[in-house]
């Protein structure tokens, strides 16, 4: 197994998760077009890391891109968007694509993403190799978000969280879980989680939406999701955790009233869209009980996270709703 980026916690820092003090690790100039590089995911693949990032370009048009890396912190992102091969369907359509995630299941690497079709909906494809990909139809109709698969079957069958939305910048959301028998039709939704009360948990009053993959642990799926309050200043968002049952993941075990990340560094507060973090994928290793977030920051750049797993759960299980 890769040796996941790491860096150990600061010895004034009383955060169950901390920033690495190198951030961003990708700049929104890391490729000769790039407006923006930000809210991406990465996984391990080979000898090393492949990762699919969104990369805005100087017109503002929003696709994915695929990335390798030796360590998971210094990346090499391919010049040209990712181009798709029909997969399980011919309709391949898409106005734009972004904010990935990736996950390996079985066999090869499937992508989820934000996909332009009439409006925002879940886009999937899949991967072998990060040179070859091929998309299959979308998972629901428009309007939807934040599609995450989960990293195996689940009662014999595919599962994804998503958040339905509207077709702008959607002032609610709460997260869903649908199954699908073959990656293609996808049904059985059911309501996971909804947005707090403000005076309970103000940070996620007004939309939550699911970030990296879910890890699977002894207390059940680590989900870590962001959540967003709108204040006098716009929407601000910050990063959160819960623990969804194994078996029946819609039901929630336990999650933190109080969140884990929230935009304080100045690559956080200031950028295309401020007062931003939002996660998108996370490396682990639960025999160093270690894990590595990547963010997008104020959808701009992206940075880096990190805390020990059984921390992480602990809080979660000690600071619920």
């Amino acid at each position: 197994m890769n040796s996941i980026p790491w860096q150990d916690k600061p010895e004034n820092c009383k955060d169950v998760m901390w920033r690495y003090n190198a951030n961003p690790i990708i700049d929104r100039y890391a490729i000769p077009t790039s407006n923006s590089i930000f809210n991406s995911a990465v996984v391990p693949f080979g000898d090393g890391y492949a990762g699919v990032f969104r990369c805005d370009n100087k017109a503002v048009q929003m696709n994915i891109f695929a990335g390798f890396s030796k360590d998971g912190v210094n990346w090499d992102i391919e010049h040209q968007p990712i181009s798709f091969a029909p997969g399980n369907t011919q309709m391949i359509d898409s106005d734009y694509k972004y904010d990935p995630r990736v996950t390996f299941i079985e066999d090869r690497y499937w992508i989820t993403w934000c996909n332009g079709y009439h409006g925002p909906t879940i886009g999937i494809g899949y991967t072998f190799d990060f040179k070859e990909f091929y998309q299959c139809e979308n998972a629901f109709l428009p309007f939807n978000r934040n599609g995450v698969l989960f990293p195996r079957k689940i009662n014999g069958k595919y599962a994804m969280l998503s958040r339905p939305s509207d077709n702008g910048h959607t002032p609610f959301g709460d997260i869903y879980i649908s199954y699908s028998p073959d990656m293609k039709y996808w049904g059985e939704h059911r309501c996971v989680m909804k947005v707090t009360p403000f005076e309970d948990s103000a940070w996620q009053c007004t939309k939550i939406g699911a970030g990296p993959v879910p890890i699977l642990t002894d207390e059940g799926w680590l989900l870590f999701y962001h959540g967003v309050i709108n204040t006098c200043n716009g929407f601000r968002y910050s990063v959160g955790a819960a623990l969804l049952d194994e078996n029946e993941p819609d039901k929630v075990k336990y999650r933190t009233q109080p969140y884990l990340l929230g935009p304080a560094e100045p690559y956080e507060l200031t950028g295309d869209v401020p007062n931003v973090v939002f996660p998108c994928a996370a490396l682990h290793s639960h025999e160093e009980d270690k894990l590595a977030l990547y963010y997008g920051a104020a959808d701009t750049v992206t940075a880096m996270a990190f805390g020990h797993i059984s921390e992480i759960v602990r809080f979660i299980k000690e600071n619920s709703l």
